[in-house]
């Protein structure tokens, strides 16, 4: 990447929010047909339904988790704030693959020193290993 290539950005896929405000819903509505007057059954359906209703929150107000320009990588910090990488600060890019109950999980794990960020494929709306790709060819040569 040279320093006029324009930035590149991955999100989370814009049905993300709109499915966990579904699921918010749906937990408060099961809630209230099925507490049966159980207060404690309420509260932990309410309770529920906010946390999730909070997750979807936060990918509307960040939706970007991962961009990249000639300056570096920016990655989400935080609930919504945001944090410069430079190319300097960024020891390594790789994939992390795990079997799990017969499927495999993909991590995109950047390794700047003091610190970790990992993305799955639902923070970056694309595979993690064609966002590597990707980091790996805009990375300046050292």
């Amino acid at each position: 990447m040279n320093e006029t290539s324009p930035a590149q950005q991955w999100r989370v896929p814009s049905t993300l929010p709109a499915a966990k405000l579904a699921g918010a819903i749906l937990l408060v509505t099961l809630g209230l047909l099925f507490a049966d007057g159980d207060p404690v059954r309420l509260a932990l359906a309410v309770l529920a339904a906010a946390a999730l209703a909070g997750w979807a929150v936060r990918d509307l107000v960040a939706p970007v988790r991962l961009a990249v320009d000639p300056a570096g990588l920016t990655v989400i910090h935080g609930f919504a704030g945001r944090r410069l990488l430079p190319w300097s600060a960024v020891e390594a890019i790789a994939v992390d693959r795990r079997p799990r109950l017969g499927l495999t999980s993909e991590t995109l794990e950047i390794d700047a020193g003091n610190s970790l960020h990992l993305f799955g494929r639902y923070d970056l709306g694309a595979t993690p290993e064609e966002v590597a790709a990707a980091l790996r060819a805009a990375r300046p040569l050292r």
